[in-house]
């Protein structure tokens, strides 16, 4: 019964909505029978924006301004209206009168409709009930909008449909619009400070014809000229390192990535990063970087260091804390995988605190079972911002060994609110250790994994040129938005997430 209620709710709600579009059409129509075609009009000369008004009222009070937007809300009262407009970035009230306007002019501002996008010239006043407006004396209509705004469109049950309609969901909730200027304003002091330590900002290649930097699953295209198959790039890492193997000894990149992988509400298939290397310094010297840019960017963009996410207080301005993988998994687990030696020491040691072995990991080595133990014990720990290091060498393909204990390597990732930010590293320079270990992902490539690495014997080449000691850093930008916005999902984060087309 409830089916058939819903179905016919849906059917009666589509009647009217083509029952809609069919009179808007026909205003459209109309108007150009009249020869007032709105979608004919090329310009229109504003005095102002809405927020300038807003923001200096005193200034601009009696004074007649020219205004446009989109009309939020109409209502007609006789001979008097009143409207609400929106620009790109406030709101203002529009008092309309017949008497002030004309007969003929009052009638065509009451048949415009919600969403429409008009022009207004008025003198700006305070109502009687203390609401800043503007008395309009014009009105031009210059965009028609054909489809009716939605009432309630951030209560949609679909949420897909924000995400699929981004332009709508901009128009109906502001706070939305808010979330993606902050993250333009991200961005531009990760630029910031960056550029004003040296770095220079290059830009590296999509397409690829090895996919490399990263262990991850690529999208594959084909270049019909050269008739190739290449593939969108998972990483800007290699690229990066052979200008600093060219004399670029400061250098970042930010932009998009592809990896063709799980979508979740940390996971987007296309996502931007940061890159960026530094000859002469290490992985400590990134970790300094790190805290000490994402402090600056949250102060300069939110003006604290203290933020709330999820619920959960974050304090980005306090020393963040450091500890080795090693470290983490004895505080959080009470397993010391240091007094290990072997694989099946680990493997034992691991099932001691309840992790699981099948088919799929049984003959993993003991560097990815203390990552192993390290991904199902401690990463639901880390809430406030912590630097994890010394990784297993087996897991990092493209990282410097530890002098003092070489099955580790010199690399960070840094976790805040149980998520993974950044990755980094004192880069591998060896040139034979790393196309030793090229090797071994290729042979992981071999063996079915579909994430691993190829040769890379050109970048191998770079190396031998002579790759000075160097620090190498990854932030994800996406993640780095959610957090100091108090977004949930990536999605919300991304003006045009990936989605599954309706009629797939």
């Amino acid at each position: 019964m409830s089916d058939n209620n819903g179905q016919s709710n849906a059917a009666a709600e589509e009647k009217e909505l083509n029952e809609v579009l069919k009179i808007r059409r026909e205003k459209l129509a109309a108007l150009r029978e009249e020869g007032e075609d709105p979608f004919a009009i090329t310009k229109f000369d504003r005095s102002n924006l809405i927020s300038e008004i807003r923001e200096n009222y005193s200034e601009y009070e009696g004074k007649v301004v020219t205004v446009a937007g989109r009309m939020m809300s109409k209502r007609v009262m006789g001979k008097m209206s009143f409207a609400d407009l929106r620009d790109g970035g406030a709101k203002i009230q529009l008092c309309v009168k017949r008497d002030e306007m004309g007969d003929e002019p009052y009638k065509k501002y009451k048949k415009l409709d919600i969403g429409d996008i008009i022009g207004v010239t008025g003198e700006v006043f305070t109502t009687q009930k203390g609401e800043m407006s503007i008395r309009t004396s014009e009105i031009v209509l210059l965009s028609k909008s054909l489809r009716p705004m939605p009432e309630k469109f951030h209560g949609l049950t679909n949420t897909d449909l924000r995400y699929r309609q981004r332009y709508v969901d901009l128009i109906m909730n502001p706070e939305v619009k808010r979330v993606f200027e902050a993250r333009s304003g991200i961005i531009k002091e990760i630029r910031s400070y960056l550029d004003s330590r040296g770095y220079m900002e290059v830009e590296t290649p999509i397409l690829n014809t090895i996919p490399g930097g990263a262990n991850a699953r690529p999208f594959i295209t084909h270049h019909n000229t050269l008739d190739i198959d290449m593939y969108l790039r998972i990483a800007p890492e290699l690229y990066l390192k052979r200008l600093v193997v060219g004399g670029f000894e400061k250098v970042y990149e930010i932009g998009r990535l592809f990896r063709n992988e799980g979508m979740d509400i940390k996971h987007n298939p296309e996502f931007t990063t940061i890159e960026l290397y530094e000859a002469y310094t290490d992985y400590v010297g990134m970790m300094n970087l790190t805290e000490d840019m994402i402090k600056t960017v949250a102060e300069k963009v939110l003006g604290t260091t203290v933020i709330t996410y999820q619920g959960e207080e974050i304090d980005l301005g306090k020393p963040w804390c450091r500890m080795t993988m090693i470290e983490s998994i004895k505080k959080y687990s009470g397993a010391d995988f240091s007094e290990t030696k072997t694989a099946e020491e680990a493997k034992a040691l691991a099932e001691s605190i309840g992790i699981a072995f099948d088919e799929e990991n049984e003959n993993l080595s003991r560097g990815e079972i203390i990552s192993l133990a390290f991904e199902e014990k401690v990463e639901e720990q880390l809430v406030q911002p912590t630097f994890i290091t010394e990784y297993p060498v087996e897991i990092s393909p493209l990282a410097k060994r530890m002098p003092s204990n070489p099955e580790f390597t010199e690399r960070f990732e840094v976790f805040i609110t149980r998520r993974e930010f950044g990755n980094a590293f004192s880069e591998l320079n060896d040139p034979l250790d790393q196309k030793e270990r090229f090797k071994k992902q290729v042979e992981k490539r071999e063996a079915g994994d579909e994430e691993a690495g190829m040769m890379d014997e050109d970048y191998v080449n770079a190396l031998e040129y002579g790759l000075p000691p160097t620090g190498g850093l990854g932030i994800g930008i996406d993640r780095l938005v959610m957090l100091l916005t108090d977004s949930s999902s990536i999605r919300d984060v991304l003006l045009f997430p990936t989605m599954k087309p309706l009629d797939k």
